[in-house]
Protein backbone atom coordinates (compact mmCIF):
# COMPACT_ATOMS: atom_id res chain seq x y z
CA UNK A 1 0.00 0.00 0.00
CA UNK A 2 1.38 3.38 -0.89
CA UNK A 3 0.86 5.87 1.90
CA UNK A 4 3.22 8.23 0.09
CA UNK A 5 1.09 8.47 -3.06
CA UNK A 6 -2.14 8.52 -1.05
CA UNK A 7 -1.01 11.55 0.95
CA UNK A 8 0.13 13.28 -2.25
CA UNK A 9 -3.26 12.59 -3.86
CA UNK A 10 -5.07 14.18 -0.92
CA UNK A 11 -2.71 17.18 -0.96
CA UNK A 12 -3.56 17.59 -4.64
CA UNK A 13 -7.04 18.50 -3.38
CA UNK A 14 -5.73 21.28 -1.10
CA UNK A 15 -3.16 22.25 1.52
CA UNK A 16 -3.33 20.20 4.74
CA UNK A 17 -1.47 19.63 7.97
CA UNK A 18 -0.37 16.18 9.13
CA UNK A 19 -3.25 15.20 11.39
CA UNK A 20 -5.73 16.50 8.82
CA UNK A 21 -4.10 14.25 6.20
CA UNK A 22 -4.42 11.28 8.56
CA UNK A 23 -8.15 11.94 9.04
CA UNK A 24 -8.72 12.53 5.31
CA UNK A 25 -6.86 9.32 4.41
CA UNK A 26 -9.00 7.24 6.76
CA UNK A 27 -12.20 8.93 5.61
CA UNK A 28 -11.39 8.44 1.94
CA UNK A 29 -10.38 4.78 2.28
CA UNK A 30 -13.38 3.72 4.37
CA UNK A 31 -11.36 3.58 7.61
CA UNK A 32 -10.01 0.22 6.46
CA UNK A 33 -6.55 1.09 7.74
CA UNK A 34 -5.53 3.37 10.58
CA UNK A 35 -2.45 5.53 10.14
CA UNK A 36 -0.17 6.64 12.94
CA UNK A 37 0.14 10.43 12.81
CA UNK A 38 3.90 10.02 13.30
CA UNK A 39 4.01 7.97 10.10
CA UNK A 40 2.19 10.79 8.31
CA UNK A 41 4.71 13.41 9.48
CA UNK A 42 7.68 11.16 8.66
CA UNK A 43 6.24 10.63 5.17
CA UNK A 44 5.70 14.39 4.77
CA UNK A 45 9.36 14.98 5.71
CA UNK A 46 10.47 12.52 3.01
CA UNK A 47 8.08 14.04 0.46
CA UNK A 48 9.49 17.50 1.24
CA UNK A 49 13.06 16.19 0.96
CA UNK A 50 12.18 14.68 -2.44
CA UNK A 51 10.63 17.94 -3.69
CA UNK A 52 7.08 16.57 -3.95
CA UNK A 53 5.60 18.84 -1.24
CA UNK A 54 6.57 22.14 0.31
CA UNK A 55 6.12 23.23 3.91
CA UNK A 56 4.03 26.41 4.04
CA UNK A 57 4.37 27.35 7.69
CA UNK A 58 2.07 27.40 10.69
CA UNK A 59 -1.38 28.94 10.95
CA UNK A 60 -2.71 30.80 14.01
CA UNK A 61 -3.35 27.51 15.85
CA UNK A 62 0.16 26.22 15.17
CA UNK A 63 -0.72 23.68 12.47
CA UNK A 64 2.03 23.42 9.86
CA UNK A 65 0.49 23.13 6.40
CA UNK A 66 1.96 21.35 3.38
CA UNK A 67 1.29 21.95 -0.31
CA UNK A 68 1.89 19.63 -3.24
CA UNK A 69 4.46 20.77 -5.83
CA UNK A 70 4.19 20.40 -9.60
CA UNK A 71 6.53 17.42 -9.37
CA UNK A 72 4.23 15.94 -6.72
CA UNK A 73 1.23 16.34 -9.03
CA UNK A 74 3.09 14.50 -11.79
CA UNK A 75 3.85 11.69 -9.31
CA UNK A 76 0.16 11.41 -8.31
CA UNK A 77 -1.07 11.34 -11.92
CA UNK A 78 1.49 8.68 -12.77
CA UNK A 79 0.37 6.58 -9.79
CA UNK A 80 -3.29 6.75 -10.81
CA UNK A 81 -2.40 5.90 -14.42
CA UNK A 82 -0.24 2.88 -13.59
CA UNK A 83 -1.59 -0.52 -12.64
CA UNK A 84 -0.43 -1.91 -9.29
CA UNK A 85 2.45 -4.20 -10.31
CA UNK A 86 1.66 -7.06 -7.95
CA UNK A 87 -1.66 -8.73 -7.46
CA UNK A 88 -2.85 -7.37 -4.14
CA UNK A 89 -6.28 -6.06 -3.33
CA UNK A 90 -5.24 -3.88 -0.37
CA UNK A 91 -3.34 -1.23 -2.34
CA UNK A 92 -5.77 -1.52 -5.21
CA UNK A 93 -8.83 -1.03 -2.99
CA UNK A 94 -7.18 2.02 -1.40
CA UNK A 95 -6.34 3.45 -4.81
CA UNK A 96 -9.88 2.97 -6.16
CA UNK A 97 -11.44 4.41 -2.98
CA UNK A 98 -9.22 7.50 -3.23
CA UNK A 99 -9.81 7.84 -6.97
CA UNK A 100 -13.58 7.88 -6.58
CA UNK A 101 -13.41 10.43 -3.77
CA UNK A 102 -11.15 12.97 -5.53
CA UNK A 103 -12.42 15.49 -8.08
CA UNK A 104 -10.44 15.40 -11.31
CA UNK A 105 -9.67 11.67 -11.17
CA UNK A 106 -11.61 9.39 -13.51
CA UNK A 107 -12.26 6.50 -11.11
CA UNK A 108 -13.93 4.39 -13.80
CA UNK A 109 -10.80 4.69 -15.96
CA UNK A 110 -8.58 3.74 -12.99
CA UNK A 111 -10.70 0.62 -12.41
CA UNK A 112 -10.81 -0.20 -16.13
CA UNK A 113 -6.99 -0.05 -16.45
CA UNK A 114 -6.61 -2.39 -13.49
CA UNK A 115 -9.31 -4.74 -14.79
CA UNK A 116 -7.53 -5.02 -18.15
CA UNK A 117 -4.15 -5.59 -16.46
CA UNK A 118 -5.58 -8.23 -14.12
CA UNK A 119 -7.43 -9.99 -16.97
CA UNK A 120 -4.12 -10.22 -18.84
CA UNK A 121 -2.46 -11.68 -15.72
CA UNK A 122 -5.26 -14.27 -15.41
CA UNK A 123 -4.81 -15.25 -19.07
CA UNK A 124 -1.04 -15.58 -18.64
CA UNK A 125 -1.43 -17.73 -15.52
CA UNK A 126 -3.95 -19.99 -17.28
CA UNK A 127 -1.47 -20.47 -20.16
CA UNK A 128 1.30 -21.58 -17.79
CA UNK A 129 2.36 -25.14 -18.52
CA UNK A 130 1.82 -27.55 -15.64
CA UNK A 131 4.84 -27.33 -13.39
CA UNK A 132 6.78 -30.43 -12.41
CA UNK A 133 7.43 -29.14 -8.91
CA UNK A 134 4.49 -29.10 -6.55
CA UNK A 135 5.75 -25.87 -4.99
CA UNK A 136 5.55 -24.12 -8.38
CA UNK A 137 2.06 -25.54 -8.99
CA UNK A 138 0.95 -24.23 -5.61
CA UNK A 139 2.32 -20.76 -6.33
CA UNK A 140 0.67 -20.61 -9.76
CA UNK A 141 -2.66 -21.78 -8.34
CA UNK A 142 -2.47 -19.20 -5.53
CA UNK A 143 -1.66 -16.44 -8.01
CA UNK A 144 -4.48 -17.54 -10.30
CA UNK A 145 -7.01 -17.67 -7.46
CA UNK A 146 -5.97 -14.21 -6.24
CA UNK A 147 -6.07 -12.76 -9.75
CA UNK A 148 -9.52 -14.25 -10.46
CA UNK A 149 -10.84 -12.87 -7.17
CA UNK A 150 -9.34 -9.46 -7.93
CA UNK A 151 -10.88 -9.52 -11.40
CA UNK A 152 -14.30 -10.27 -9.91
CA UNK A 153 -13.91 -7.43 -7.41
CA UNK A 154 -12.83 -5.03 -10.17
CA UNK A 155 -15.92 -5.88 -12.21
CA UNK A 156 -18.12 -5.10 -9.19
CA UNK A 157 -16.10 -1.96 -8.39
CA UNK A 158 -16.50 -0.71 -11.95
CA UNK A 159 -20.28 -0.77 -11.53
CA UNK A 160 -20.07 0.91 -8.11
CA UNK A 161 -17.86 3.85 -9.15
CA UNK A 162 -19.96 4.64 -12.20
CA UNK A 163 -21.89 7.75 -11.20
CA UNK A 164 -20.19 8.13 -7.81
CA UNK A 165 -19.61 11.69 -6.61
CA UNK A 166 -16.17 12.92 -5.50
CA UNK A 167 -15.90 15.23 -2.51
CA UNK A 168 -13.59 17.98 -1.32
CA UNK A 169 -11.80 18.45 1.97
CA UNK A 170 -13.90 18.71 5.13
CA UNK A 171 -14.94 22.32 5.72
CA UNK A 172 -14.07 22.10 9.42
CA UNK A 173 -10.54 20.87 10.19
CA UNK A 174 -10.43 17.87 12.55
CA UNK A 175 -9.96 18.57 16.24
CA UNK A 176 -7.59 16.74 18.49
CA UNK A 177 -7.76 16.02 22.16
CA UNK A 178 -10.54 15.22 24.54
CA UNK A 179 -14.05 16.55 24.03
CA UNK A 180 -14.95 19.67 25.99
CA UNK A 181 -17.12 18.86 28.99
CA UNK A 182 -20.11 21.03 29.30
Amino acid sequence: MSIRQSLLAILDEGDCYGYQLRVEFERRTGHYRSLNVGQVYATLDRLERDGLVSKLGANSTGHVYYAITDEGRICVRSWFETAVPSIGLDELAQKVALAQSLPGVDAAAVVSRHRESTAAAVDALRREKPAIQLSRQLVIQAQLAAAEAELGWLQRAEALVRGSEPFGLEAEPPRRGRPVRG
